[in-house]
C-alpha cells in the first residue's frame, strides 16, 4: 500500500493521500500483526540457536522433539505458512523466504510444501539471490517428479510449464545459466513441456545454444527440435537456425539475423546478450560458410556477415590471431585462404558415441522398471497359487472330517502306526507307477504322430 500511496502521489503531483489508501493501509497493518502474534511461538523457536542445532533433515523427527521438548502443536504451522504468505504478498521477500525455509523443515504434507517452496523460489528469485534459488529450484524439479503417482498428468505438466518459465530469470542471471538452460530443457521431460505447453520458449534454446558453442551436441538437438516444431512456432531466432543449418540459406540467414535484433532489443532475457549473441552468430555463419568454400573474397564475406569490408578483413585477422581460425590471407587478391583439417577417425568414433553412455543408462533403467512390475505382479500371483493349493490339500472342516481324524489317531495308538506307514509307502509307490505310465503313453502318443 506504501507504493500505492507514492505512486498516487507521483501521479498527481500531490501529497494528499485518499482516505480509501488510508484505511486499507490500516487493514493490512491490522492483519498482519494478528499473524505475526499467532506464529509468534514458532518464529521464536526458531531463533533459538539451541533448537536449530538439534534439528535434522527428517521431518517427523523435528516435530517430534519439538513436541516432547517444548510442547509444540503441529496447528501452529498453519499459522507460520499464513504469515510467510501475507510477508510475501506485502513485498518483504526476505521475511516470506526465511519463514518459508522454517516451515518446509518441519511440515510433512506434500501439498504445502510444494507451495512453500514455489514461494521460496518467487521470493530468491525477486531478491535476486540466483544462486540460492538454483538451489530452490533444482530441488523443485526433483519434487515434481516425485509426484508423478501422486498427481494427474495435467498437473505434472502445469508444473513443469511452470518451473521453465520461472527458470529463465535464473539461467540468464547465472554465470552459467546458458549450459545449465540446455541442460534442463534438453531432457526429455522438459523437451515434451516444450513441444505441448510453451513452443516460444525455443527462442530462448536457440540464443543458450549459440551463446555456448562448446556444446555441439546441444547445437544439433536444438535444430532438430526446431524443425519438429516448424509448423507450431516460428520467429527469426529459430528462422535463422533453420536458414543456416538446415537449408544453408546464407542470404536468408544474413536476412534473419537483422531481424533478430529487433527481437533480442525488447525481449526482457536477451537484451543484455545482444552483443555476444552476434558476435557468436557471425562465427558460426564463417565456420558454416567455410565448410562448403575453401577461398572466400573479403566482400562476400562481408556481405555474409552484415559487416563492412574493412571490419570484416579485421575480424578474420583477430580470429587467426587468436588461433580460432586455420587460415592465411591472400592482401593481392583480397581473399582468405582456409586450411582444410579432417578429423581422424579416431576422434570421429568418439564424438559420435559421446552420448551412447547415458542414453543406454536410461535405456536400462526403463527396462528395469519395467520388468520389476510383472515381477512383483507374478510374486502376488504365486501367493495366491499357494494359498489355493493349501486350500485344496488341506482338511476339509465338518464332522465327517473330525470322526475320521479321530479314528485314525486311535488307530495310531492301538499299535497300527506301522501297518500305515507301510500303507503310506505303497501309496506313494503307486503314484510313481501311474506317473511313469503316463509318461510313456505320452511318448507313444508322440511316436503315432
Amino acid at each position: 500500500m506504501d507504493y500505492s500511496i507514492s505512486l498516487h502521489q507521483q501521479i498527481h503531483k500531490s501529497e494528499d493521500v485518499p482516505a480509501e489508501f488510508v484505511r486499507k493501509r490500516q487493514d493490512v497493518i491490522d492483519r498482519l500483526q494478528v499473524l505475526m502474534d499467532e506464529s509468534k511461538e514458532v518464529v521464536d523457536l526458531f531463533q533459538n540457536q539451541e533448537v536449530i542445532s538439534k534439528l535434522r533433515q527428517d521431518r517427523q523427527h523435528n516435530l517430534n522433539f519439538l513436541r516432547e521438548a517444548y510442547g509444540f502443536k503441529v496447528e501452529k504451522l498453519e499459522s507460520l505458512y499464513r504469515y510467510a504468505k501475507f510477508q510475501f504478498e506485502c513485498g518483504d521477500y526476505a521475511a516470506a523466504a526465511e519463514l518459508l525455509y522454517h516451515f518446509r523443515i518441519l511440515s510433512t504434507d506434500p501439498e504445502k510444501n510444494l507451495s512453500a517452496l514455489w514461494g521460496k523460489l518467487a521470493a530468491e528469485t525477486l531478491l535476486g539471490n540466483w544462486d540460492t534459488a538454483l538451489e530452490d529450484f533444482t530441488a523443485l524439479r526433483a519434487l515434481i517428479e516425485q509426484r508423478q503417482g501422486a498427481a494427474s498428468p495435467l498437473e505434472i505438466l502445469q508444473q513443469r510449464t511452470w518451473a521453465v518459465h520461472w527458470g529463465l530469470f535464473i539461467f540468464f542471471n547465472q554465470e552459467k545459466g546458458r549450459e545449465q538452460l540446455l541442460e534442463v530443457l534438453l531432457a526429455p521431460a522438459y523437451r515434451q513441456t516444450i513441444q505441448t505447453t510453451c513452443p516460444h520458449i525455443l527462442r530462448y534454446l536457440v540464443v543458450a545454444a549459440i551463446l555456448t558453442r562448446r556444446r555441439r551436441e546441444s547445437l544439433k538437438e536444438v535444430i532438430s527440435l526446431i524443425q519438429q516444431e516448424a509448423y507450431n512456432y516460428s520467429d527469426p531466432l529459430t528462422r535463422f537456425m533453420e536458414a543456416l543449418f538446415v537449408s544453408f540459406d546464407f542470404d536468408g540467414a544474413q536476412q534473419t539475423l537483422a531481424e533478430c535484433r529487433k527481437v533480442m532489443e525488447y525481449d526482457f532475457f536477451l537484451e543484455g546478450f545482444l552483443d555476444a549473441f552476434f558476435q557468436n552468430a557471425r562465427h558460426l555463419i564463417f565456420e558454416t560458410y567455410c565448410k562448403i568454400h575453401q577461398r572466400i573474397d573479403f566482400s562476400s564475406l562481408a556481405q555474409k556477415l552484415t559487416m563492412e569490408r574493412d571490419e570484416a578483413e579485421k575480424w578474420i585477422v583477430d580470429l587467426i590471431r587468436n588461433a580460432q581460425l586455420d587460415a592465411k590471407i591472400d592482401s593481392e587478391n583480397n581473399a582468405v585462404t582456409l586450411i582444410q583439417k579432417t578429423q581422424n577417425v579416431y576422434q570421429q568414433v568418439i564424438e559420435r558415441t559421446k552420448p551412447l553412455a547415458f542414453r543406454t543408462h536410461v535405456l536400462a533403467t526403463s527396462i528395469d522398471k519395467k520388468n520389476a512390475q510383472p515381477a512383483a505382479g507374478q510374486q502376488q500371483g504365486g501367493g495366491q497359487k499357494k494359498e489355493r493349493k493349501f486350500d485344496r490339500g488341506g482338511p476339509k472342516r465338518g464332522p465327517s472330517t473330525s470322526s475320521s481324524s479321530s479314528s485314525s489317531s486311535s488307530q495310531g495308538h492301538s499299535g497300527q502306526g506301522g501297518q500305515g506307514g507301510q500303507g503310506g509307502q505303497g501309496g506313494s509307490g503307486g503314484g510313481r507307477q501311474q506317473h511313469h505310465q503316463q509318461q510313456q503313453g505320452q511318448q507313444g502318443q508322440r511316436r503315432d504322430k
